[in-house]
């Protein structure tokens, strides 16, 4: 089969195309064969060698969401879906099935859900790990209809899902955009939409000027950059690699703010809320965005576009 990695780590360029022997569902797990994978800024770290040495041997496979269409179950595998079926997964490229950008992925079963019917493969396949992000963002601000969270870098794929679960919750919604993406902010569901950049924090409190009641820091600001825009007693979730731009324990005391790092495996084997995420979006209360879809085979020039920034949507390799 067909599948996508490294060898060496480095740059975009490090990615080649490989030929190796297709897997088969083991006991407990499905097969999928893979027509999608989405590109998610976190598929650097394995490619650059920022995971370290991950598999037994190389090539070395990104890639933690995809979509296609089941096509082995596994002896003792629990599931509701039958061959043939059009699905969305999750997976751990550091587990020893590899990532998403292969041909073929076998998985645990309750990793795979049906993907949302009138999608896409590739729109499919920017929902598991985007989608699980948010919902963990939000159930760790634990906010309840009817009160306030901001939320930065809301023009992305993670950002705009978030605010589109916030307001399907009740919450009002205050975000951050470019002038170029105020339009798209607002269409996702933001109440409030501030200018991004310098001074972010200001233009909240101008806003919500009692401060809001959680933020999401999808752009991965620093919760020591956006605590002002939360009021004492408040809740601010963050992403890794905020590093010395996180909060310290002393201010974290002095305002009783509580703060929470999204850590994404903590849903992987969640199968009630990955098939939440499918409900959602065939209600129409998620957008799946896709800024483009590439073969596999330019797997390089989609890292390339990802690194140059500003995409709005996912990038998707198709297979």
């Amino acid at each position: 089969m067909k599948t996508v990695g490294v060898t060496r780590f480095g740059g975009p360029e490090a990615l080649r195309v490989f030929e190796v022997p297709e897997p088969h569902a083991g006991p407990g797990q499905v097969r999928v064969r893979v027509h999608a994978a989405s590109v998610n800024p976190g598929d650097r770290y394995l490619r650059d060698g920022s995971l370290g040495l991950i598999s037994p041997a190389p090539p070395y496979v990104p890639g933690m969401e995809a979509a296609g269409v089941l096509d082995e179950i596994g002896a003792g595998a629990v599931t509701d879906l039958c061959i043939g079926d059009r699905v969305m997964a999750m997976t751990m490229p550091t587990e020893p099935g590899g990532g998403a950008y292969s041909q073929y992925l076998t998985l645990p079963a309750q990793r795979v859900t049906r993907a949302p019917e009138g999608t896409s493969h590739a729109e499919a396949a920017t929902l598991p790990m985007n989608g699980l992000t948010a919902r963990r963002a939000l159930d760790l601000l634990g906010l309840s209809a009817g009160q306030s969270v901001a939320v930065t870098g809301g023009a992305g794929v993670v950002g705009g899902l978030v605010i589109q679960m916030a307001r399907a919750e009740g919450l009002t919604v205050a975000a951050d955009a470019l002038p170029a993406d105020e339009e798209l902010v607002r269409s996702l569901g933001a109440d409030l939409v501030v200018l991004r950049g310098p001074g972010v924090v200001r233009r909240i409190l101008d806003a919500v000027p009692e401060g809001v009641d959680g933020l999401v820091d999808a752009a991965v600001i620093g919760s020591s950059a956006v605590a002002g825009a939360v009021r004492d007693g408040g809740v601010i979730v963050t992403f890794l690699g905020e590093g010395p731009r996180a909060l310290r324990p002393a201010d974290l005391r002095r305002r009783s703010l509580r703060t929470y790092t999204v850590f994404v495996p903590d849903y992987l084997d969640d199968r009630a809320r990955l098939d939440r995420l499918r409900s959602q979006a065939e209600a129409g209360e998620l957008t799946l965005r896709i800024a483009r879809v590439l073969p596999a085979e330019q797997a390089a020039e989609a890292h390339r576009l990802l690194e140059a920034g500003g995409v709005r949507g996912r990038l998707v390799l198709e297979f």
